[in-house]
């Protein structure tokens, strides 16, 4: 019986692409159809005789989640069977490896790079693909996790995993794909729920349409979920409020609009709603790690109650012309800061950023200082506040992601730094 389509997503070597599409002749009684996923540009010769119906679909927008579900829409068969890159069919394999109990069950498949092993949907139900869409490729940091982020909300009971079906024909051993490995790996963990402090995310956004559905659904895509995440938007004119708009629930999203004035005045908005003991301050064009809020709690479990900020490392990245991917540049290792001159000294900026609510409030929120009324550094500007009559507290972890852009703020103002710090020092 033909009950199974084969959608092979982004191969860009046409060599690899002709060795997967060779290893498909093991199932070619299941097979209905096979349609490759491609990039603009591409270009694809068959050169498979003993299968005509090879369709070529070109992503559309550089959205690969988008271009899927239209390309599931279409599909008639009850299966599809995903390859991806530089997977190919083991030689071994039958018609009867593929086989998965009922219409819920997806059979997935391990990717073993060094140590790292991640978790990818092989065979899965068409009808569940119709309802559980693939999000789109501009609320995932790059493309590499569309798949696995997708299996990982999926209710484990009915994941069956299965090793030697599938083998990668290489092995890309550069810094950029092992960071962006160990990155998925982490949608691989057990969610959770714990009685640790609680935690809201602080969000402010202007005009960040290209990046701001990466932050705020990185908030969603966690291990344990934060107790609020608030949203301002600053006067956006792209469409960027509209996207934020699909996420307002109501109840643990909620979605501010007022007049554009600045970050600082944006989060200020927004702590009259704060419900929880801790607040995590995420930019627009940054994201967090799958296990950052579980890791963030573990840190404030045994927090002083004198800290009134608590921070770790970041992870820069670079965003390629593309528009939806990055290159891994390194981790930002952070210090101890016991001062306003080591702060003010501080090689770049402090973060994660993590406020005890209280001590916030207390400080009076974010300063809305003369310098440029209040429109740049704000962070820096409640930093140099708040260590005046509390500590902060640095802990060796790595949960935060920084986007290096054309379009950020602070690399468009970044020659007003001396004269800020001048102006703070004088302070």
């Amino acid at each position: 019986m033909k009950d199974i389509t084969a959608i092979l997503v982004q191969y860009t070597d046409q060599a690899l692409l002709q060795k997967a599409l060779v290893s498909l002749k093991e199932i070619r009684s299941r097979l209905e159809s096979i349609i490759i996923v491609q990039a603009q540009n591409s270009s694809f010769q068959n050169q498979q005789n003993w299968f005509e119906q090879v369709q070529l679909v070109t992503i559309k927008n550089n959205d690969l989640g988008e271009t899927l579900n239209t390309v599931i829409d279409g599909v008639t068969s009850p299966y599809v069977l995903f390859l991806h890159d530089s997977d190919y069919l083991t030689a071994n394999i039958n018609d009867g490896s593929l086989h998965i109990p009922n219409k819920k069950a997806i059979l997935a498949t391990l990717h073993c790079h060094r140590n790292i092993v991640t978790h990818w949907p092989l065979l899965v139900p068409t009808v569940l693909l119709k309802q559980e869409r693939f999000m789109s490729s501009y609320q995932l940091p790059f493309k590499e996790a569309l798949l696995p982020a997708w299996l990982s909300k999926m209710d484990t009971a009915f994941i069956i995993k299965k090793e030697g079906i599938i083998k990668q024909a290489r092995k890309n051993n550069a810094a950029n794909t092992i960071e962006k490995q160990q990155f998925i790996q982490k949608y691989q963990q057990q969610k959770i729920k714990t009685d640790h402090p609680a935690i809201t995310v602080l969000l402010a956004n202007y005009n960040m349409r290209k990046y701001v559905e990466t932050a705020i659904a990185s908030c969603f895509m966690q291990s344990e979920q934060p107790q609020q995440v608030l949203v301002m938007d600053d006067g956006s004119t792209d469409n960027s409020l509209e996207q934020l708009k699909r996420w307002d629930n109501g109840k643990q999203v909620l979605v501010f609009r007022k007049t554009n004035e600045g970050k600082a005045r944006a989060l200020n908005d927004l702590l009259p709603h704060v419900t929880s003991d801790f607040i995590l301050e995420l930019d627009a064009d940054d994201w967090l790690d799958p296990d950052a809020i579980s890791v963030i709690k573990q840190n404030l479990s045994d927090l002083p109650n004198d800290v009134s900020v608590l921070y770790g490392n970041l992870r820069r990245w670079k965003q390629l012309k593309n528009e939806v991917d990055v290159l891994f540049k390194g981790v930002a290792k952070g210090k101890a800061v016991n001062g306003l001159n080591d702060l003010l000294g501080y090689r770049f900026p402090l973060g994660p950023r993590i406020y005890r609510t209280s001590f916030l409030q207390k400080a009076g929120g974010f300063p809305v200082i003369t310098f440029e009324n209040g429109r740049l550094y704000e962070d820096v500007s409640v930093l140099c506040r708040l260590i005046k009559d509390s500590r902060f507290s640095y802990r060796d972890f790595t949960v935060y992601n920084i986007r290096e852009h054309q379009e950020s703020i602070t690399k468009i103002n970044n020659k007003k730094w001396n004269d800020f710090i001048k102006l703070v020092s004088i302070d």
